[in-house]
């Protein structure tokens, strides 16, 4: 298949499109290489997609909507999974106008192009953080989600409906993937893992917010790229049982899907640091802080629609992602 791949030079962006074009499909990366973080790692990303035969490199901001109708009608791609947006929950406090600009209008410009030029189907990049002030554990995407707590969680959930609205009024097939903390190889450098790392490596201590009782349902990057692919292979025709007097969110009569992407299997992040530490080979000093603004204390992924359509759960054990990032860093950074 021809692919579009939004946020290509980004962490979950670029381990896609090197699956992709390994089993065949063509992949046309859209991506603006802005310095949110580090413009090198991004660089360095796609240095291993270029190699590759069938791989199209564009520069393009998704804000830009007369640049992304030309290249939906110059590639024409079947297919389009969207993941460029402006990412952190932290930064959506100081700067909310990047998430209204880049995650709303941006998706916004992604819809048309893939409404105008027959898209097969769009599988868009969600986030657990949808799930906001919800308490109920694990998170399951037939919860209401109408409480968030960032404008970041905020502009996902807004992706969801605006999702909808297409799947219902053009029978644009949609698919949402709401990630559960993302992490491993060539990760991102305002993440926790990548974080931590540089300052234990560093001599330096370390900020542990939540005084280290956060739990995350931790997922490496690998089982976040297979269930795309078993997603994206798979295309919503709607549920015809769904039900207007009992609205299910997960599903709809029209074209439209959300899923969780998750590990399953919450670890606190004392547990996280430790792992990180024994891969490391060496102890942490922490600076334990209160819950941040926008911050919630605990995820916890409900994963058995994805299991049930796509036979798929992800399963790899945090102590392994951790060393395999560990293993990266050191090797990429030659520390």
């Amino acid at each position: 298949m021809k692919v579009m791949v939004t946020g290509s030079a980004g962490f979950i962006g670029s381990a896609l499109s090197l699956r992709l074009l390994a089993r065949g499909d063509e992949v046309i990366g859209i991506d603006n290489l802005n310095d949110y973080y580090d413009v090198a790692l991004k660089e360095a990303r796609l240095a291993r997609t270029r190699s590759m035969a069938g791989f199209v490199d564009e520069r393009v901001d998704i804000e830009d909507g007369e640049r992304l109708r030309e290249l939906f009608a110059l590639h024409r791609p079947a297919r389009v999974v969207h993941l460029a947006a402006q990412a952190g929950v932290r930064y959506s406090i100081e700067n909310p106008m990047a998430y209204v600009n880049t995650n709303l209008t941006g998706f916004a410009h992604i819809l048309e192009g893939c409404r105008h030029n027959a898209v097969e189907h769009l599988v868009y990049a969600s986030s657990s953080s949808v799930y906001g002030a919800n308490t109920v554990m694990p998170f399951s995407v037939h919860h209401n989600v109408d409480h968030p707590v960032s404008l970041y969680a905020a502009s996902k959930k807004a992706n969801e409906l605006m999702a909808h609205t297409y799947s219902h009024l053009y029978r644009l097939p949609t698919t949402g993937l709401r990630f559960f903390t993302v992490y491993g190889p060539w990760g991102r450098p305002d993440m926790a893992l990548f974080k931590f790392t540089r300052a234990i490596l560093a001599g330096e201590p370390i900020e542990v917010f939540n005084y280290g009782k956060h739990r995350r349902d931790f997922t490496f990057i690998d089982d976040i790229v297979e269930g795309v692919i078993r997603v994206l292979d798979r295309v919503p025709n709607g549920d015809p049982d769904w039900s207007s007097a009992q609205p299910d969110p997960a599903t709809s009569r029209a074209p439209y899907k959300i899923y969780n992407i998750g590990n399953n299997t919450p670890v606190e992040l004392m547990e996280y640091i430790r792992l990180l530490e024994v891969a490391l080979g060496r102890k942490a000093e922490m600076n334990l802080l209160p819950l941040q603004p926008g911050d919630v204390p605990d995820t916890y992924a409900d994963v058995a629609d994805l299991v049930r359509d796509t036979g798929y759960c992800p399963a790899t054990p945090v102590a392994e992602g951790v060393a395999r990032f560990v293993e990266w860093y050191r090797g990429f950074y030659r520390v």
